[in-house]
């Protein structure tokens, strides 16, 4: 069998913006981080997850998608220690940073 292989980060638009820069060594410096691509990896996986509750948020507070689908999502993130039990809403998932 074939493998799908797809893209795990985005590189930046601005190659040398100095705030993202000093930022990026800042996050290596305290995280012990091998590169920039796993700053990038973080933030596109971040992106993918604030475009889904954005997707969800769209739909009707009583749709069974969004009831089931953000449920799913929020106790993903919390089962993985990005959100807060105190912040189980997908208008918190949106404000998710690195």
């Amino acid at each position: 069998t074939t493998r799908n292989y797809h893209k795990t980060s985005t590189v930046p638009k601005r190659p040398f913006e100095s705030a993202r820069l000093d930022q990026e060594l800042k996050l290596i410096g305290e995280f012990g981080l091998k590169n920039k691509r796993e700053i990038w990896r973080v933030g596109f996986t971040l992106s993918k997850i604030r475009r889904a509750a954005r997707e969800l948020l769209k739909l009707d507070e009583k749709d069974p998608r969004r009831l089931f689908e953000g449920n799913a999502l929020i106790r993903r993130l919390v089962r993985i220690g990005v959100l807060d039990e105190t912040r189980m809403k997908l208008d918190y998932v949106l404000a998710l940073k690195i």
